[in-house]
């Protein structure tokens, strides 16, 4: 507990908000808040990590996940996809005990967390049911995370998770033509970046054993995922949670520096950057009042794919408070 207490606690002032916490796991922050002071110390932290195991939730074997995957899915879990002993440079495949007659599309997630934080096994529960029909194949990529390295290494992984799977399409029976990422927040903002620099050559990166394949995707889901870097402290609006100027934002983490000091780099980070007419189909959902990534963030990628001719379709998830926090 004490080693992932410290892990999360990204500003290393002793308590975590709930921006730290994992996404999946921002939803048990009213149980773990005994206090109510609006953060998590290390003693709360230990407890609820206590009760858990109590409760045998932490009682799995590594690769397993905190859930049993449904009936008919089997899974492979930490696939190395770039070749490298990196824990966090590997993907999950979960495919169809039985499958649909011909080559599984694929469908792949890529988990959130600021890029601070975050694992590909909370990924797992986005997809399952999808490859549970029989009709899909599943991957959830883990990355590496910004206290380990910095952009562009998060994509290069993303890139090289895409080449695997390409790579080893006849293996497991998918189509290589039908590979869709999905992905929220720092993951969203991952898929929408692989959606718009599939031929931008200084984003590829050359890693695993599959250098020479693809890395383009057939379509993009992304949900409230920062598209545009520089803009974003602007157009937080009363409520929000993050100063993404300031040198401790996750944002500035991610590129080494703070987005105003590092003009370049932030625009270098930015999915609407590479915005041309032969990306792939987007679908953007984001709510309107999200309180950590402004929603013009989602409103400004449609609008440049429109423009540039890609089909892109936005949905304004309104459906209150809840929507943004989880």
């Amino acid at each position: 507990p004490n080693d992932l207490f410290k892990r999360l606690d990204g500003n290393g002032d002793g308590k975590l908000s709930k921006e730290e916490l994992p996404e999946r796991a921002r939803q048990n922050f009213p149980r773990l808040d005994n206090d109510k002071d609006g953060f998590i110390s290390e003693q709360e932290h230990e407890a609820f990590m206590r009760r858990m195991r109590e409760k045998g939730r932490f009682g799995q074997r590594p690769g397993q996940g905190t859930a049993p995957l449904p009936a008919g899915v089997r899974l492979e879990a930490d696939i190395p996809y770039a070749g490298t002993d990196n824990r966090r440079q590997r993907l999950d495949l979960m495919l169809p005990e039985t499958p649909k007659d011909g080559k599984l599309p694929v469908v792949v997630f890529i988990h959130g967390g600021g890029w601070q934080s975050g694992d590909k096994v909370g990924g797992r529960h986005r997809v399952v049911d999808l490859v549970a029909s029989g009709e899909f194949a599943g991957v959830s990529v883990g990355y590496r995370l910004t206290d380990e390295a910095q952009f562009p290494q998060q994509i290069y992984d993303c890139k090289a998770a895409i080449r695997w799977i390409r790579a080893n399409a006849d293996k497991y029976k998918l189509d290589p033509d039908k590979i869709a990422v999905w992905g929220s927040s720092a993951g969203g903002h991952l898929v929408s970046l692989l959606g718009t620099s599939g031929d931008v050559k200084a984003l590829e990166g050359d890693l695993g054993p599959n250098a020479s394949v693809s890395s383009r995707v057939t379509c993009v889901v992304n949900f409230f995922g920062p598209s545009n870097f520089l803009p974003m402290g602007a157009q937080s609006g009363k409520g929000a949670r993050l100063n993404h100027d300031s040198p401790d934002s996750p944002e500035a983490k991610l590129i080494g520096g703070a987005l105003q000091e590092n003009k370049e780099k932030a625009k270098a980070a930015s999915p609407i950057t590479y915005v041309g007419k032969d990306d792939p189909p987007f679908l953007n959902v984001h709510g309107d009042a999200d309180p950590v990534v402004p929603y013009a963030q989602s409103t400004s990628l449609h609008s440049a794919l429109k423009e540039a001719g890609v089909a892109s379709r936005s949905e304004e998830r309104r459906v209150g408070k809840e929507c943004t926090e989880q």
